[in-house]
């Protein structure tokens, strides 16, 4: 029964028993209708009824206490109930008057207690559902059952089913009486979800400007559903809803319409209604038959608009700037008189423009931290806006200190060498954003998480600048096996350390596991195919050589071996053909200052001695013994934002490898692969623009060149260019041939393969010249540290050439597919492309070709 119901019993009861109490009074108060009525003192306050609940608690919700004086008749007894009433935990409430004493009147209040909860049930629902639900609705076992407790869980399970898109479900309560407790009770939760409702129209009225389509493609939340429309679920939120409606309004004030709004909007719930025909027999002869179908509810949703005029920029002007006059305000500005106005585009000129300088960057960059800037709208006539920049341009402020929190491995010093900007330096915002990006780009922490707090002390003109930093892991093993080659089984170890520490090596405490900290990369890696091929390397990398400068030092060793059969059995293996490789390389790099410090420059300088007998793979040259020394430069600009998903930002690379002229050398005779000479020319180019949201486009260009100094001399076997796969050599893991670069062309398969890139173009060895073009669309799909996973589609083409006259940079195998790549911390990048290729490279006519091709890469990306 509804508590008002009780509530006007108990007070209708405690006035009868009042009045019956009161009849000697009564004489007395028809000697006149004016007086007011009599004041008793309360002598004393009783409770019954009360089972858990206790009664001097139930006293003091009354406001009620002992010597207060109170009227009788009158209202004080009644908001003493309403007051009771008030706390939702009684069912029913009566107060009567035990007896009067003089002025002094004694009071019982009689109550029923609500009863507790026990146990809740959900019907008609599956069991995940119900699990599910007790986590939304947290009711405590014990708790009062009352009318909020009751409606609060109502509301919580429709939530729970609109939010799936429900929005028919209905909800009934009961309560059943638990035998096993005394006044506790069972709540039975049914519900009655009904059919998904989802819209299926979505329409604006009142948009003259910009179109129905434009309009549904700002809507990120609500969608349509259609049958070619997969990804959209067409569930109906209100509060994805009302932030769709924001953005856009916020769409049409970018377009100039500032004073559109949406005057209302409608969501009409419908059913559609069908007939079919069924043509069969019916006593021999055929019948039509009509029926009806009733599908799900669908919504339509309509939203009105009142778009308002378009308005215009007219006059802009500036007051209070001194540092910058008004022509060179303007001029970064870049508004001008006739543009559409937008106040989108005004606070991104203002404040912050990715793509350009903005006037707060101006001021800030120049140390004016405590710059502002508010444009005033000071004329509105027809559709032309005036705007006044009202400026404080404040004191320039200096960096006091630098604080860094959460590096718990990493060593400060690590940190502090990337920043842009040093206690006692002007504060300058676009260094402070740079020396974040920098810190991101380390690899050690999580990138999404590198935090930037500037802390300002008007007091003094100084600024604190807060670096938080939440540690990822940055070392990596790869242990893997598989089968195949001679010897079946193919197994790789492998131990990168990026974040290693040769300080801390020498005490023994700091290996746990290994010595970390310091910013080094020690690199440990085993691969071998049985006696078919076994490689082993060794790396070290210290990043800034004597702690002062970024001035890199790294070292790396290398010995490899790959035999063949010539008979194809595992059985003479050993006695077939072969290349053995070992090499050292020392290199050295620095970051440059000129044209700005994104350049790096780094040298090397390696030794390759080669072994070989009988070998296939290198045309002219199958056996003997070749060294080769060549001496490594690199030109190089990075300014990626984030090295496991990049945002924006350009990497570009310009590579020349040089040996010694042997043969252009006066009495120098040595043999045509005895001293291996060439020079080699690598360019690559990679750019990432942002699109929508959080979709990127990448797009590529890759070409090398490999020289000769004497023209008479031919080119060697070495260091050619092989397209194809997934650029690690043909066949996959199971064959590795060394000496060669692999550059990988998805859609086709590894060189050397059956339907490989014509030979006749890469020529046996290789070619000479190749490039390369690739455009990627990437979306991520997760950018947790512990697994970064996004998707891509990606069109490309390349081609390899085994001479010059050849050479065409139009001449292209071309190819499209999509992939995913997953980057984990303890194992690196792992990517997955299916690739399909549009031109025919079968050598014989009429041979059946594969143009669809899978490929797997772990470790590395595809040039």
């Amino acid at each position: 029964m509804h508590s008002s119901f009780y509530r006007l019993r108990a007070t209708a009861l405690a006035w009868l028993l009042l009045w019956l109490a009161a009849g000697p009074l009564r004489a007395q108060g028809q000697q006149g209708a004016s007086q007011e009525p009599p004041r008793y003192e309360i002598g004393g306050i009783n409770v019954t009824g009360t089972r858990y609940l206790d009664p001097n608690t139930m006293i003091g919700l009354t406001g009620l206490k002992v010597g207060d004086k109170i009227s009788i008749p009158g209202d004080d007894l009644g908001r003493a109930i309403r007051k009771l009433w008030d706390q939702g935990i009684l069912g029913d409430v009566n107060v009567v008057i035990d007896r009067f004493e003089g002025q002094r009147v004694f009071l019982t209040f009689d109550v029923k207690e609500r009863p507790r909860l026990s146990k809740i049930y959900f019907t008609n629902i599956s069991k995940t559902q119900a699990d599910e639900l007790r986590n939304k609705v947290k009711i405590v076992r014990g708790k009062v059952v009352t009318d909020a407790l009751l409606n609060n869980t109502r509301q919580a399970v429709r939530k729970f089913y609109t939010d799936k898109g429900f929005m028919n479900v209905k909800v009934g309560i009961t309560q059943e009486p638990d035998s096993s407790l005394p006044n506790s009770v069972e709540l039975v939760v049914d519900v009655r979800k009904g059919d998904k409702v989802r819209i299926s129209d979505i329409s604006f009225v009142g948009n003259e400007a910009i179109s129905d389509g434009k309009l549904k493609g700002k809507m990120k939340k609500t969608k349509e559903k259609k049958a070619y429309k997969f990804l959209n679920s067409g569930k109906f939120q209100r509060a994805d809803f009302e932030a769709d409606k924001e953005k856009i309004l916020d769409f049409y004030n970018a377009q100039g319409y500032r004073d559109a709004i949406i005057t209302s909007d409608s969501l009409i719930t419908v059913q559609d209604e069908y007939s079919y025909r069924w043509i069969g027999t019916e006593n021999g002869k055929f019948g039509i038959h009509k029926a009806t179908v009733r599908e799900a509810d669908k919504l339509v949703l309509r939203v009105y608009l009142d778009e308002g005029p378009k308005y215009y920029f007219r006059n802009i002007t500036w007051s209070g700037n001194y540092l910058y006059d008004s022509k060179t305000l303007s001029s970064v500005l870049g508004i001008k008189e006739g543009s559409v106005y937008s106040k989108e585009t005004l606070d991104k000129r203002l404040n912050y423009n990715p793509t350009g300088q903005d006037v707060t960057s101006l001021y800030m960059n120049d140390g004016y931290l405590f710059f502002s800037i508010d444009p005033v709208e000071t004329r509105v006539e027809g559709d032309s806006i005036d705007i006044e920049m009202r400026l404080s341009e404040g004191v320039q402020a200096r960096i006091k200190d630098i604080n860094i929190a959460g590096n718990t491995k990493t060593s400060d010093h690590v940190i502090r060498r990337e920043l842009r900007t040093l206690p006692g330096d002007k504060f300058n915002r676009e260094l402070l954003i740079r020396s974040q990006r920098e810190i991101s780009s380390l690899g050690y922490f999580d990138p999404e998480k590198v935090g930037l707090n500037p802390v300002p002390n008007p007091a003094d003109g100084t600024v604190d600048i807060n670096y938080t930093v939440s540690e990822k892991p940055s070392d990596q093993i790869t242990l893997s096996g598989g089968w195949g080659g001679y010897a079946g089984f193919i197994g790789t170890v492998g131990l990168v350390f990026n974040n290693f520490s040769l300080r801390k090596a020498s005490d023994f405490h700091n290996w746990r596991p290994v010595p970390g900290g310091d910013g080094q990369r020690l690199g440990l890696n085993i691969q071998a195919n049985g006696l078919q091929y076994q490689s082993y390397s060794f790396s070290f990398t210290e990043p800034w050589l004597g702690g002062r400068k970024p001035n890199s030092f790294s070292v790396s060793l290398n010995k490899s071996i790959q035999r063949t059969s010539t008979t194809g059995s595992v059985l003479d293996i050993k006695n077939g053909s072969y290349i053995k490789v070992n090499s050292a390389t020392v290199s050295l790099g620095r970051r440059l200052r000129w044209p700005d410090d994104y350049f790096t420059l780094s040298n090397s300088l390696s030794y390759s001695q080669y072994k070989l007998k009988d070998y296939p793979y290198f045309a002219n040259f199958s056996t003997g013994n070749a060294n080769n020394i060549t001496f490594n430069t690199t030109l190089a600009r990075n300014s990626t934002d984030n090295p496991t998903f990049t945002r924006r930002g350009s990497a570009l690379s310009l590579s020349v490898n040089l040996t010694p002229p042997y043969s252009i050398f006066k009495g120098a005779h040595p043999g045509v692969n005895e001293w291996v000479e060439f020079h080699k020319w690598m360019f690559d180019a990679s750019w990432f623009t942002p699109l929508v949201g959080k979709l990127v486009l990448n797009t590529r260009a890759h070409f090398g060149f490999i020289g000769r100094y004497n023209h008479s001399r031919a080119y060697g076997p070495f260091e050619r260019f092989k397209l194809g796969g997934a650029g690690l050599g043909f066949g996959g893991a199971s064959n590795f041939v060394i000496g060669t670069e692999y550059v990988g062309l998805r859609g086709y398969e590894d060189p050397n393969a059956q339907f490989a890139i014509p030979t006749a173009r890469q020529g046996e060895s290789g070619g000479i010249a190749y490039n390369k073009y690739v455009m990627e669309l990437r979306y991520p799909v997760s950018l947790n540290p512990a697994a970064t996973v996004y998707v891509l589609s990606f069109a490309e083409a390349g081609n390899a050439f085994d001479k010059y006259s050849d050479y065409n940079p139009y001449k292209l195998y071309r190819s499209a597919g999509v992939g995913a790549r997953v980057f984990m911390a303890a194992f690196g990048l792992l990517g997955f492309d299916f690739g399909y290729g549009f031109d025919n490279v079968a050598p014989v006519a009429g041979a059946k070709q594969d143009k669809s091709q899978f490929h797997f890469i772990i470790g590395q990306q595809i040039r």
